[in-house]
């Protein structure tokens, strides 16, 4: 099985007093860890990348592979490896990215997650051009990030399809809400896809996808990988009743822009102060408490 495959977290960024909260971010790996999910992302959308500085942004990915370091070695009697680790590598200049790809590339990372170039709104062939570039500069696997509604411009199938004959683009988060794509790159086989629209979750498995990555998986890990496994199994009503239970929470997760209601939903569950950086701000106070009850709806 590909390595991007089941359940991924992509992990926020815990802040406090407007300073990157790291003893917390430790804590959540473990959480993550111990959930049994199949790998983390690192500064993905749902970290904040975007308000960090490039110091902060290696802070916060050392900590994170630091901690998955010490994990597997704490857990060697159960022969675990550590926890594969995604990074995302956001901009829109070409040459930028390519000097990151250069400091990532001697780091123990499972891959490098990259959205289209955000704000220009290149056309296709220069983004399979983009790509290709920094896929051949890079030492690890590349997973596709097609996400329009954030970058601007969509990832056409052909494109896809194009990038897909690269040996080191191995998957896509797939976030462009097309039923065709998502059916025929599932169908062509050449790329993993892991749905990034939680929603899709359910719909995204059962036709073969091999995964999520999801921000609302942040609260309740163990229900998103036993749905996983269910699916994964063909226990197909048995996945669906997991499904069922969840939807509402995925629902009020993404009721108000990420990453705001995953941070309260974590700090009503005592793991992080409820802090962001501006421009993003605090989810509402109708939304933290709704986000509340239904955690508590999932303790039982």
């Amino acid at each position: 099985m590909s390595i991007f495959s089941g359940i991924w977290v992509p992990l926020i960024t815990p802040f406090a007093d407007g300073a990157v909260d790291h003893a917390a971010l430790r804590a959540l790996v473990r959480r993550y860890a111990d959930a049994g999910v199949a790998g983390l992302c690192a500064l993905g959308t749902t970290g904040e990348p975007a308000t960090l500085d490039a110091e902060e942004q290696d802070a916060v990915l050392a900590t994170i592979l630091d901690e998955v370091r010490a994990y597997a070695r704490t857990h060697a009697t159960e022969r675990r490896q550590p926890l594969p680790v995604l990074v995302g590598v956001s901009g829109n200049h070409t040459a930028g990215m390519l000097e990151r790809i250069g400091q990532l590339n001697p780091l123990p990372i499972a891959g490098v997650l990259m959205a289209a170039p955000y704000y220009i709104r290149p056309s296709q062939a220069g983004i399979v051009g983009h790509f290709t570039a920094l896929a051949d500069a890079s030492d690890k696997p590349v997973v596709l990030y097609d996400i329009p509604y954030r970058t601007g411009v969509r990832l056409e199938l052909d494109t896809l399809l194009t990038l897909a004959a690269h040996p080191r683009i191995q998957a896509v988060k797939d976030c462009a809400g097309s039923l065709d794509t998502t059916l025929t790159l599932i169908r062509d086989g050449r790329l993993q896809v892991l749905t990034g629209e939680d929603m899709q979750i359910f719909n995204s498995l059962c036709l073969g996808g091999s995964g999520a990555i999801a921000a609302s998986a942040h609260g309740h890990p163990e229900r998103f990988v036993a749905l996983y496994d269910a699916l994964a199994a063909g226990r197909l009503a048995e996945g669906r009743r997991m499904f069922h239970a969840l939807a509402p929470l995925i629902e009020a997760l993404f009721a108000e822009p990420n990453p705001a209601p995953v941070k309260a939903l974590l700090a009503a569950q005592g793991l992080i102060r409820d802090e962001l950086r501006m421009p993003m701000t605090r989810a509402g106070a109708a939304l933290a408490d709704r986000l509340r009850a239904l955690d508590a709806e999932l303790a039982v």
